[in-house]
């Protein structure tokens, strides 16, 4: 029976990068999930490889006939923006292991649809100040930086990814990714290859 590697941590914490570093690297015989959304595409995005793009009425739809998997809606200043997973056939642990990129939230539900003992959480750590830095840098490449949000962002995954909260749901393994990325990507390609043996 495969895994699903679970990829989390708060905003700008080096999710995406170390995904793409990761899902490319062939000797770890990884599958992609790609998710859902319906927030607005960035720029640099494409539809189906980031995300699977969806308006809230499809939305709606695949809620309505049960496909929903998790699911977490934010409230910003521009509306409700929703993030899920769709039993859409992306995932048979039959035929491999997965990594997918996610939420303290979107843990626990992934965890308790496929069973604990095959959903495998991967924690990056950074410290705020970083994070900040990191945040303000990407905000400020956008066509339509949106401060407000965030920081509005910044501020909900304090809450979100609270010591208690990842205490709660089991989450202890963490992986630092302050200083230099490759040092924290060979870190969690270890910790992969271990529990895959």
């Amino acid at each position: 029976m495969g895994k699903i590697f679970l990829l989390m941590g708060k905003s700008t914490s080096g999710k995406d990068t170390i995904y793409r570093n990761i899902i490319e690297d062939e000797s770890l015989f990884l599958k992609k999930v790609v998710p859902y959304t319906t927030r607005p595409q960035r720029s640099g995005e494409t539809d189906g490889v980031q995300y699977f793009f969806k308006t809230e009425e499809e939305y709606q739809t695949l809620k309505a006939s049960g496909q929903i998997i998790e699911e977490r809606t934010y409230h910003t200043n521009y509306g409700e923006w929703r993030y899920f997973t769709v039993d859409d056939g992306q995932i048979d642990l039959t035929d491999g292991d997965y990594l997918v990129i996610g939420t303290l939230e979107s843990f626990c539900y992934i965890r308790d649809y496929f069973g604990k003992e095959n959903v495998v959480p991967l924690l990056i750590d950074v410290e705020a100040r970083i994070r900040l830095e990191r945040a303000m840098k990407r905000e400020g490449k956008q066509e339509n930086p949106r401060y407000d949000e965030m920081c509005r962002r910044f501020l909900a995954d304090e809450e979100d990814f609270a010591e208690d909260k990842l205490r709660e749901a089991g989450v202890f393994t963490r992986f630092s990714n302050n200083d230099k990325i490759e040092d924290c990507i060979d870190s969690i390609k270890a910790f992969i290859l271990d529990k895959k043996a």
